[in-house]
């Protein structure tokens, strides 16, 4: 039994898609959420967990997909099952890494990754220190986010100080990050997808109303873009550097090749079986069976 880890019982296109493609390739799979696991550490931890309040058998394989969503709770119950040494794609601490975008940066960064110029915000912001070490227009990322939200993209110091003045006055003030904006083709981005090390393909993705977001999921098209050395290395040492199985990450164009926006830990793929024509689906699952196998 692989257990499908996501935060509801809503199907989306990418769980539909990979429940297929177990069934096609003969694996029991089940949906699994937070709220229906139960946690008992003792020192007979074999039979610590219960779905639904009953005790079960433990699963062959875990695939979260709760991604940046991923709470406190939902992370206790990955690493209880790793710890009981069920293979996990992609671990507790690997999705935490990555959901902090500030974290993430500094992992890559330390391993001389090409990003875009990084700033933790403190208030009162400094717009002097801002536009001295990152420019304008810059943008604004709240620390954990996904789909393109969360982003927002500063013109100037004036912006800049109103949107610092909004967060600030919110009940439970946001943390945020400064990054510089990458301006070479504005409204563009790449789509890596790293399974297993390797990476799968690469989708350049264009927004269609003007915006610098090109996600899919908010009006983007895609294309297939051929993968090169550069993406090829920058792509897969970002996945290992997270400690990513399986890693969506996001390239931008810079005029001296390209610089990683950020990873994900549960890459959407519609848009990439759409544009690409690549069975992700098939790919992800032929991943777990390779895990499943290597234990």
């Amino acid at each position: 039994m692989i257990w499908y880890f996501r935060k509801d019982h809503e199907l989306d296109y990418e769980a539909n898609r990979i429940i297929e493609e177990a069934n096609n390739q003969k694996l029991d799979i089940k949906v699994v959420t937070p709220d229906e696991v139960d946690l008992i550490v003792t020192r007979s931890d074999r039979r610590s967990i219960r779905v639904n309040s009953e005790p079960v058998a433990l699963p062959k394989l875990v695939l979260p997909r709760t991604g940046s969503g991923t709470g406190y709770y939902a992370l206790s119950v990955l690493r209880h099952l790793e710890r009981l040494h069920v293979p996990v794609v992609n671990t507790g601490d690997s999705i935490e890494a990555v959901k902090d975008k500030m974290y993430s940066t500094q992992i890559l960064a330390q391993h001389n990754i090409p990003i875009p110029r990084t700033m933790l915000v403190r208030f009162p912001v400094d717009e002097e220190l801002v536009e001295k070490q990152i420019g304008f227009p810059c943008v604004i990322k709240v620390l954990s986010g996904s789909y393109g939200q969360g982003i927002h993209l500063v013109p100037n110091k004036s912006a800049l100080n109103e949107l610092a003045e909004f967060i600030k006055s919110l009940k439970s003030p946001l943390n945020i990050i400064i990054q510089e904006y990458i301006s070479s083709q504005p409204g563009t981005d790449l789509r890596v997808l790293v399974i297993g090390n390797k990476p799968i393909g690469a989708m350049k993705r264009s927004s269609q109303d003007g915006s610098f977001k090109a996600n899919i999921t908010r009006g983007g098209v895609g294309e297939l873009y051929p993968l090169d050395d550069e993406i090829t290395y920058i792509a897969t040492e970002t996945a290992k550097l997270l400690n990513l199985d399986i890693a969506g990450v996001d390239l931008l164009f810079d005029e001296n090749g390209y610089k990683v926006c950020e990873a994900n830990s549960a890459p959407g793929f519609e848009g990439f079986e759409k544009y690409c024509k690549i069975d992700v689906a098939k790919e992800i699952v032929q991943y777990c069976k390779f895990k499943i196998n290597a234990v």
